[in-house]
């Protein structure tokens, strides 16, 4: 993996510029596109994330399904998959998927079998951190932290073009630091985590408990959903702070002071110059970017005294993952290509040898066919 990963640093430079499609499997959809080398997608297609329940093989078959559309229109020569899970050192099993049932599971090497293309298999916040650097919000930064606000927190880190995956492929799991001792309760068996106050849960959770509450300074949006608490969800809560409602904002600006909490510890720990904010969460923009920053400054370590990192917005939205995939997918295309190279040259030096045998054109000579160096 030392030597992938020292191409990886050169990939966007020296990788071929053919089309490859990029897959980002979420818990809900599963995304697929036809990606160029600049970054542009050609085509897009989506469909639903068979239920959990089911076996790993349906999705599979949905992922192969849709690389096989795409290759009916394009030539494609690579597929990368960014997959809401942990992913092993090695890029080829997805290890543990919470939203799917993939334990352990042999992603790479069950659907290269099927698609007879090299396959690329990565976390998606990985594929989402390398597109941002690449192509969008990351471009020119040497030390790069992606933080994915989401359902939940993801992140990924990038250093000098490369992905910094960890020993065993599962860092950049930031949600699941502790910055509430005995906190609120997590999925994930903890209480505390990051993700419980600034999150897209946190927020729908906040906004819920003050209308059930029948808070006064609920009743806009227990009007808008006719009383049903339940139907209160994130995009709602941010079309009313763009509104102006005073309660949305103000829960804006809490999980926004949470999220500068945790980048001033990630920025005690990493010292990047850059942490880029994705996910759904960040289509807030300024309602979650603002206080961000503002927390950021208060609480980061030896403020006024070091250089501050940059906090920007990420720019590809929420195709940043199928982009990325699409894009790291790159390298192993390159060494599919020169395999390709390799076969289609010994196919040729048999074929001149078995040419001179018909005209006769190596007697006395060892009827050997040519041997590999």
């Amino acid at each position: 993996m030392r030597t992938v990963s020292a191409r990886e640093r050169r990939s966007h430079l020296t990788a071929p510029r053919v089309p490859t499609v990029g897959i980002d499997i979420g818990g809900t959809k599963v995304m697929a596109g036809v990606v160029d080398a600049d970054g542009r997608i050609l085509e897009q297609i989506k469909t639903e994330t068979p239920d959990k329940s089911k076996s790993a093989k349906v999705v599979e078959d949905t992922i192969t399904e849709l690389v096989l559309d795409l290759s009916d229109r394009h030539d494609v020569h690579a597929v990368g998959i960014g997959a809401a899970g942990w992913v092993d050192a090695d890029r080829s099993r997805v290890l543990f998927a919470p939203h799917l049932a993939w334990r352990n599971e042999p992603l790479r090497d069950s659907l290269q079998a099927r698609l007879a293309v090299p396959v690329m298999v990565d976390n998606d916040a990985n594929t989402a951190a390398w597109a941002e650097w690449r192509f969008g919000a990351g471009r020119g930064e040497d030390h790069l932290v992606m933080i994915t606000l989401g359902t939940g927190i993801g992140g990924a880190i990038l250093e000098d073009g490369q992905v910094k995956r960890g020993k065993y492929g599962v860092a950049g799991e930031f949600g699941h630091m502790q910055v509430v001792p005995g906190g609120h309760r997590c999925p994930c068996g903890n209480r505390g985590c990051w993700e419980q106050y600034s999150s897209g849960n946190a927020l729908v959770r906040e906004a819920r408990e003050l209308a059930a509450a029948d808070s006064p300074v609920a009743y806009n949006i227990i009007e808008r959903v006719k009383g049903s608490v339940g139907d209160i969800t994130g995009p709602l809560i941010t079309e009313l702070a763009r509104e102006g409602d005073a309660m949305c904002i103000e829960l804006f600006q809490d999980i926004g002071q949470w999220l500068g909490v945790g980048i001033a510890n990630l920025a005690a720990a990493l010292d990047p110059s850059c942490f880029v904010v994705g996910g759904g969460v960040s289509a807030a923009d300024d309602l979650l970017i603002g206080p961000a920053r503002e927390a950021f400054r208060r609480h980061l370590t030896g403020r006024g005294y070091r250089p501050e990192a940059r906090i920007a917005r990420a720019q590809l939205g929420p195709e940043a993952g199928m982009v990325g995939a699409a894009d790291l997918a790159r390298l192993v295309a390159r060494r599919f290509r020169r395999a390709n190279r390799r076969r289609l040259e010994r196919y040729e030096k048999y074929e001149r040898y078995a040419q001179a045998i018909r005209n006769g054109g190596v007697t006395g000579r060892s009827t050997r066919p040519p041997q590999e160096p």
